[in-house]
């Protein structure tokens, strides 16, 4: 038996409960993971009330970031063993203390790599590294605008974006928050409070770029920060879309993709893991050999016990959190 939440209906946060669950049982191409830290995203905050896109059949255990150590594999599992060190990426089941991941799913970490940071990383930085790399094509010199800098996903694009050599523009709602974000290498904070944000935005970019604007816009944000963000692109730039934290849904104006020959792309993770793992694989990779350099780190704002996780997703849900927030099960 193990400590888990199970969602047995979609229901307000607090509604669900810590249970006493069976053990799970693995599939021949699925490692068991006896989790010692959980990182989690604001997308946990809606699958357990039915608001995220996905809608798991109930009853489910929720939760996307773990990381563990290997204490089962499936007869078909070739690429980690038992007693390994690993984090892993699912679609749920992460919010207990021991989890059944897909092998494809899961991740071997270096030596350098903890635990905390490892479950922190994992949403964050893999979305950053398909907004960077794969949607944004960053190269050395370019501008790139971040709107939500100070969130998990803002904070890794940033560290993301500045490890390629671009020059980053924060965008936050305060100073507090941007100097977050500066810590982590942005080089102008962007205050996207401002007074007609619409206007004053673009005015603002155009000022510290001598009227180039911004090679790619990152925008997690979306509503009128994704409107007034998308009139910073340059002539032949991208907008990519990472997410919706203001949870308003952007609709892209047409002219303005036409008349600045600019390119509007999705940052998608999931299914970027499903077309493309071995893409992926080299983008963990890459996350890990960056972390061993001092490149990213993931801002822990704080931790957590398993009892209090759905008070810790509360306050993801209620806005105001810089970093990401983890979950330590007390197994270690």
């Amino acid at each position: 038996m193990m400590r888990g939440f199970v969602v047995e209906d979609f229901a307000p946060l607090a509604n669900h409960k810590l249970a006493e669950l069976p053990t799970p049982e693995i599939a021949a191409n699925e490692v068991l993971i006896d989790v010692h830290a959980i990182g989690l995203n604001f997308p946990d905050t809606l699958m357990p009330q039915g608001k995220y896109q996905v809608r798991p059949d109930r009853p489910f255990t929720p939760g996307r970031d773990a990381a563990g150590v290997v204490v089962a594999v499936g007869d078909a599992v070739t690429r980690c063993k038992v007693g390994d060190r690993v984090s892993a990426q699912v679609t749920w089941g992460a919010f207990a203390e021991q989890l059944a991941a897909p092998e494809a799913r899961v991740f071997v970490l270096p030596n350098e790599v903890d635990f905390r940071s490892a479950a922190a990383m994992l949403t964050a930085h893999n979305t950053a590294y398909v907004a960077v790399h794969l949607r944004g094509e960053v190269k050395p010199g370019d501008t790139v605008l971040v709107t939500g800098a100070s969130g998990g996903v803002g904070l890794a694009i940033v560290e993301m974006a500045k490890a390629q050599g671009a020059r980053v523009l924060a965008g936050a709602t305060s100073k507090a928050k941007a100097d977050l974000a500066l810590e982590r290498g942005a080089d102008e904070w962007i205050d996207l409070s401002m007074d007609n944000l619409h206007e004053n935005l673009k005015a603002k970019i155009a000022d510290l770029t001598d009227g180039r604007f911004c090679n790619v816009v990152f925008d997690v944000v979306g509503g009128t920060v994704f409107d007034a963000a998308m009139r910073c692109v340059a002539y032949g730039g991208r907008m990519v879309i990472v997410g919706f934290a203001s949870l308003n849904i952007s609709m892209p104006k047409g002219h303005h993709i036409l008349l600045k020959n600019i390119a509007v792309t999705g940052a998608p993770l999931d299914i970027h893991f499903k077309n493309e793992p071995e893409t992926m694989y080299r983008g963990v990779d890459l996350i890990f050999d960056l972390f061993k350099q001092g490149k990213v780190r993931p801002h822990i704002m704080d931790v957590f016990p398993l009892e209090d996780l759905m008070g810790a997703l509360e306050r993801i849900s209620n806005g105001g959190i810089t970093g990401k927030i983890v979950i330590d099960t007390g197994r270690g």
